[in-house]
């Protein structure tokens, strides 16, 4: 069996499916793989360290398509590359299905198997495959270091002979798991964290990791069977953003996670409740890519607004490519081994497996 990746567009994708740990793996497991010349020259994996653990390296992307079984990326190659797929071939990776979703239709129709591990079902079985749950992890720690980068006073407080400086106010909207990691690196640092979300299961887990969870009437009703939150309804914002409007007002720096799998992101902080915001106040907003939790949020812009700055990033995983590829290429193998009848050496697409069935683009 032959699985093989080749470079992302590493203008938009810094991040790597196959690291030489798990290519390891996968040579262990019987599996030929073949990467692209370079493929993780940019993260210090160089051609040399994978060709000693037994990698074939080839430069042309056709060559390295041609007799794959499995190919495994990070985001959906250009329509070009994915001309170069044949029939029965498997392509997983994290492929945003709801974006993208007539060319992964189309490649189904060429009897391609082509599996989105956004679509992972929320069971035990799949957690050691939950790209979202490993990725948004990392992008919860990594948008409250960026934005205490920024801001201009100190996190903790300090007691000094010359008078005390008070602890920093964090807001974290939405306590799924990037939230929930904002919350521990923010207590970690020595702020004073908020948190809220319209899942009343969240309320535990925020207050476990030390944060005050800001409670919303009529949030007991607003999760999936998934455990994803639900669309609000008007009432429900309407009584969310009162509560908002007076936290706000202390707040030093907020970090947005709120998103709605395959829909714009719900703006959560309006215009005027950043007027009302303290100057010096920092919004980092981790659903910008998806229209924003603010009303203000541009992707990969900085916006001022009276003295508060919004930030929001398309890839934020991009400024921590290594650790975001380690996990990222776990899950994929643990995906693939779950794919992957080893006593027959051939992949078996078990559609009474419920990771199969509910992952695969039909």
């Amino acid at each position: 069996m032959k699985i093989v990746s080749i470079l992302e567009n590493l203008d938009q994708e810094k991040r790597i499916s196959i690291t030489p740990e798990i290519a390891k793996k996968y040579i262990a497991s019987g599996f030929e793989v073949i990467i692209q010349e370079s493929y993780g020259n940019h993260l210090g994996f160089k051609d040399n360290l994978y060709k000693d653990l037994g990698v074939i390296i080839k430069k042309d992307e056709k060559s390295i398509f041609d007799g794959a079984d499995i190919i495994t990326q990070v985001g959906l190659p250009s329509k070009e590359k994915l001309s170069l797929l044949k029939e029965n071939q498997v392509l997983i990776g994290a492929l945003n299905p709801y974006s993208n979703k007539e060319i992964i239709e189309n490649l189904s129709k060429k009897k391609i198997k082509t599996f989105s591990l956004e679509l992972l079902p929320r069971i035990t079985r799949a957690q050691a495959m939950d790209i979202l749950s490993s990725q948004a992890n990392l992008a919860g720690y990594k948008a409250v270091i960026e934005s205490f980068a920024s801001f201009e006073k100190a996190i903790p407080m300090m007691m000094t002979a010359a008078g005390t400086v008070p602890a920093a106010k964090v807001l974290v909207v939405g306590a799924g798991v990037a939230g929930l990691q904002a919350i521990a690196t923010a207590k970690r640092m020595g702020a004073i964290v908020f948190a809220t979300d319209v899942r009343m299961a969240s309320k535990e887990q925020v207050e476990s990791l030390g944060g005050k969870f800001l409670v919303v009437e009529g949030s007991e009703n607003m999760e999936t069977e998934g455990g994803y939150a639900k669309e609000t309804s008007d009432e429900f914002k309407k009584k969310q953003e009162e509560l908002l409007v007076d936290t706000l007002k202390k707040i030093d720096i907020v970090i947005c996670t709120a998103l709605i799998p395959g829909k714009k992101a719900p703006v959560i902080i309006q215009d005027k409740m950043i007027n009302e915001m303290q100057v010096g106040a920092i919004i980092y907003d981790l659903a910008a890519v998806q229209g924003g939790n603010t009303a203000l949020t541009k992707v990969d812009q900085l916006v001022e607004k009276n003295g508060v700055k919004i930030m929001g990033e398309r890839n934020i995983l991009n400024k921590l490519p290594i650790s975001a590829s380690s996990l990222y290429a776990k899950n994929i193998f643990n995906f693939v081994m779950n794919l992957y009848d080893s006593k027959n050496k051939k992949i078996n697409i078990n559609l009474e497996d419920e990771i199969i069935e509910k992952t695969l683009i039909k």
